[in-house]
């Protein structure tokens, strides 16, 4: 393939399938705490880190990356004590972290907001080798707390109440996953972009749930959908020199839309078998059993005990069609 023989694209490769690894991993927990836009917010947020580390004349990953885990510490802090005006104070919160990185950006040396666009919708030519080794670094500690806690960030997710009365510190691990999705969205910010990383967050994990039954398969469809998005996004962009952020996320909506399609019968047919073997399992009750009417049975029988019938008069008779009592 000639796209492997240039360098950058080798490095937006990597960053892709990096990217395509952490975006679902830390999205289908922000999925199952009904925090989907948490990304979004958070990449608000680490554009004044991207302005601040064109001001400082420094590396824009990892200032970005110590911006984004202060903001979502902040906007976790926000959740738990904002009450009725939380809303508020996170929506200053975003706005004010894109308006600070456009400013910033505009008063660093050289600064246009053309380099902040790069961030902001991905690109590949800038990719650097030093953008590569902190993106390989941060991508392993998202991973490190995806997989190897696992168990107790999908029990914080589930059900904050069961997981603190079980024992598990459920404010540490709510920072735990606010501090890894703000990792994943500097991560991201090269490749995708910080607008849409949210995206890729959400759509492979949102996919991956038109099939997958349980938490560990829903977890592998999700990266494995992300991984195909990203590589696939990547491969495209540089061939039809379009945005590639752009390009790995609608991929990832059409993968979302053909789950979609191809699950509602699969759907329907798992709810057929589970209605047969519900059905077949069945117990038959006394509620079952076929109703007789005892009086009709009694008559049908010609014994002493006919039910009475009602004479030319309308009045009951007896067996005999005397007048009953």
């Amino acid at each position: 393939m000639d796209l492997l023989s240039y360098p950058f694209m080798q490095r937006a490769l990597l960053a892709a399938v990096l990217v395509g690894l952490t975006a679902p991993a830390i999205g289908v927990y922000l999925v199952q705490r009904r925090q989907a836009l948490m990304g979004d917010g958070i990449g608000h947020v680490a554009m004044t880190g991207v302005g601040l580390g064109f001001l400082l004349n420094s590396s824009p990953v990892w200032v970005a990356a110590g911006v984004a885990v202060a903001g979502s510490v902040l906007m976790e802090l926000i959740r738990w004590y904002g009450r009725t005006r939380g809303d508020i104070a996170l929506a200053m919160l975003f706005y004010g972290g894109m308006a600070g990185g456009v400013l910033l950006t505009a008063l660093a040396p050289g600064g246009t907001n053309a380099g902040l666009t790069t961030y902001l919708f991905g690109s590949l030519t800038t990719v650097s080798a030093s953008d590569v080794t902190a993106i390989c670094v941060l991508a392993a500690l998202v991973l490190l707390v995806t997989l190897g806690l696992r168990r107790q960030l999908f029990a914080v997710s589930q059900d904050e109440e069961f997981a603190r009365v079980t024992g598990l510190p459920v404010r540490a691990l709510n920072l735990l996953v606010a501090v890894t999705a703000a990792v994943t969205v500097t991560v991201a910010m090269r490749v995708v972009g910080l607008l849409l990383i949210s995206a890729l967050m959400v759509v492979p994990v949102a996919a991956a749930q038109q099939l997958a039954r349980s938490f560990a398969a829903t977890f592998a469809i999700a990266v494995a959908l992300g991984v195909t998005a990203a590589l696939g996004g990547t491969t495209l962009s540089f061939y039809n020199d379009v945005p590639p952020g752009a390009t790995i996320v609608l991929l990832a909506i059409g993968a979302f839309v053909l789950l979609t399609v191809a699950a509602t019968p699969l759907a329907r047919r798992r709810a057929a078998a589970e209605a047969r073997r519900a059905r077949a399992a069945r117990v038959p009750g006394p509620e079952d059993e076929p109703e007789y009417d005892l009086a009709l049975a009694e008559g049908s029988s010609g014994g002493s005990h006919a039910a009475p019938s009602a004479g030319p008069s309308g009045r009951a008779t007896g067996p005999a069609g005397r007048p009953g009592p």
